[in-house]
């Protein structure tokens, strides 16, 4: 099981691919030094040219049926090797 910072880490390098950074992107410190098997992500911060940004990358992406039928349609192609 992968730790809440790793998860967070892993987070922070997803939206930097697609060229979103969060500044304030962290593990929230009341849970995190908590008991709490499950710590809350706090979000934080951005400014509005962010949200904007991530906005768009979010719209961007496939969905529902589209996402299901771009995967079956990779499954059926033939492997590379």
């Amino acid at each position: 099981m992968r730790s809440t910072e790793e998860i967070v880490q892993s987070l922070r390098d997803a939206l930097a691919g697609v060229g979103v950074v969060l500044p304030s992107l962290g593990v929230d410190p009341v849970t995190g030094a908590s008991d709490e098997p499950y710590a809350l992500v706090d979000l934080g911060r951005c400014n509005v040219r962010t949200a904007e940004h991530l906005t768009d990358v979010l719209r961007s992406l496939p969905l529902g049926e589209t996402l299901r039928a771009r995967v079956r349609k990779v499954n059926r192609e033939p492997k590379s090797r």
